[in-house]
């Protein structure tokens, strides 16, 4: 089996999980992400992508260096950028691969940076199997189901076709799942047991709605300030 290819990836931990294919606007003020942005724009960062990566509760990753962050974080792709007046920036980007956190580099740049590898999934998922479409169509249920009770009709809109790789990555990105399980989902790299994981939480999601008889915000409405700790 080949060797997960590494390279070194720019950095930007959130208290957020960014999920393939999922959209992230971010509104950058800090000086560190403002340089970030502007390396990002000019071409100094190949491809425009950078990591994002979660900060764990409680932790800091000026004094807690990589402890402080997930193991596994998502690249972005920076799609769209405006400066504002005063210097600071709206961007948009969107989820593009997983990654794996082997080292930090804090020294090197304005920002943090990190050594990284890729990770592919470890088995394939085809539509053409009837436990692959059977899955796909629950998961997919489970988030209309989910999306029936947590938004206004207006909010919502079936999440566009995907295989079955990418398809649990969006549906969980459309819903307000905990951290925790928004990192779980990052991490699970077999498309089939992600359908699974992504139908169950889903469903028990739905049941909590219904028991506290709350609806949440779409995340989508809102931008992220770049306030890493």
């Amino acid at each position: 089996m080949t060797a997960p290819s590494r390279e070194t990836l720019p950095l930007f931990p959130l208290g957020t999980v960014l999920m393939p294919g999922a959209p992230l606007p971010l509104h950058i003020f800090e000086p560190r992400y403002r340089q970030l942005t502007v390396d990002l724009v000019t071409g100094a960062v190949p491809n425009k992508e950078f990591g994002v990566v979660a900060v764990r509760e409680g932790f800091d990753t000026d004094r807690h260096g990589i402890d402080a962050l997930a193991t596994v974080g998502c690249s972005a792709r920076l799609l769209d950028v405006r400066r504002l007046p005063d210097g600071r920036y709206d961007v948009v980007t969107e989820g593009r691969r997983r990654f794996r956190l082997l080292d930090l580099d804090d020294g090197s740049h304005a920002y943090l940076c990190g050594t990284v590898e890729w990770l592919p999934d470890t088995a394939e998922a085809s539509e053409s199997d009837d436990l692959t479409r059977m899955l796909m169509g629950s998961a997919r249920r489970a988030h209309k189901a989910y999306c029936t009770d947590a938004w206004k009709s207006e909010d919502w809109v079936e999440p566009r076709a995907v295989g079955p790789a990418e398809l649990p990555h969006v549906l969980a990105a459309d819903c307000l799942l905990p951290l925790t399980d928004r990192q779980a989902m990052l991490e699970e790299l077999d498309p089939l047991e992600r359908l699974r994981l992504v139908r169950r939480l889903l469903a028990r999601e739905r049941g909590l709605l219904r028991d506290l008889r709350a609806i949440p915000a779409p995340t989508a409405t809102f931008a992220i300030d770049s306030s890493p700790n």
